[in-house]
């Protein structure tokens, strides 16, 4: 990896939906781009150090409606919804066939994006994630504290109960909260709302997609179980497990994931550019 780069931010306006876009643009791209979704409530700054690191294709992701920079949605979304408005922007972007990686909750749109878009997908990135309403709980403690908004408005909090959110060897954590930027109550709970009752389970076993599936053996918000799951439903698929990780293996285990995503990315790349 070289030195880290810079992302090039806009407000894009896309089927009536104003969202808050980063491109971080390699310098003699000669790979597939990656499309990334964050987990909820997290701003475009809060991953931004791995998409930093992954210098060697273009990278692009935005702010859900109500969080970071992305205005208040005026009426509720899915992720049917939000996968079609994510098509369009790949669309504005230049960016025919992507690969895909989702976060916890992105992880969800990852999914729901790769279903509905085959064509434009080459690999999925499952991070942290479940099949959505089928999930295996996390550990009450966690789950609590995950749904208390002080966790975004108030560093000290934050800080107290770190490990009890994310569990596992947490990294510099001072650095992760001060990139945070809290949602809006709207954005947060129409984020919320959007997967309820949604589920990838009937659908997965007959999605085609590579797909890379990573998840941290000491996550106590999605616990490795769900990871178990989605590798039994998806075909072709791959599992691994990042020993201490948290919900936030991310971050904290950096060289770890970046070559994991790297040599999964990488793999068979020549086949997937020319199908482009």
């Amino acid at each position: 990896m070289t030195k880290s780069r810079a992302p090039n931010f806009s407000m894009e306006t896309v089927d009536g939906r104003t969202l808050r876009v980063a491109v971080w643009r390699a310098s003699a791209p000669t790979k597939l781009p990656i499309l990334f979704f964050n987990g909820i409530g997290a701003n475009i700054e809060a991953m931004a150090p791995m998409a930093e690191l992954l210098d060697d294709r273009d990278f692009i992701t935005f702010d859900m409606p109500g969080i970071g920079g992305s205005p208040d949605p005026v009426v509720p979304y899915n992720a049917i919804l939000m996968s079609r408005i994510a098509a369009l922007l790949l669309d504005r972007f230049d960016m025919p066939r992507v690969d895909v990686m989702g976060v916890s909750w992105g992880g969800a749109m990852a999914q729901q994006f790769a279903l509905q878009n085959t064509a434009r997908t080459n690999k999925l990135i499952l991070v942290a994630t479940s099949a959505g309403m089928l999930m295996v709980p996390g550990k009450p403690a966690s789950l609590v504290k995950m749904a208390d908004p002080r966790r975004y408005i108030d560093p000290e909090f934050m800080a107290k109960h770190f490990k009890t959110l994310y569990g596992g060897m947490v990294g510099n954590k001072s650095e992760h909260i001060g990139r945070i930027t809290p949602p809006s109550k709207t954005g947060y709970f129409y984020q919320l709302m959007a997967m309820i009752g949604w589920t990838s389970a009937p659908f997965l076993p007959f999605m085609k997609t590579e797909t890379l599936i990573m998840m941290g053996d000491d996550d106590r918000i999605v616990p490795l179980a769900n990871g178990k799951f989605l590798n039994f439903l998806i075909p072709n698929s791959e599992l691994f497990v990042v020993k201490n990780g948290g919900h936030l293996f991310l971050l904290s285990h950096v060289e770890e994931s970046i070559a994991k995503i790297g040599a999964f990315l990488d793999r068979d790349a020549d086949g997937a550019r020319k199908a482009a």
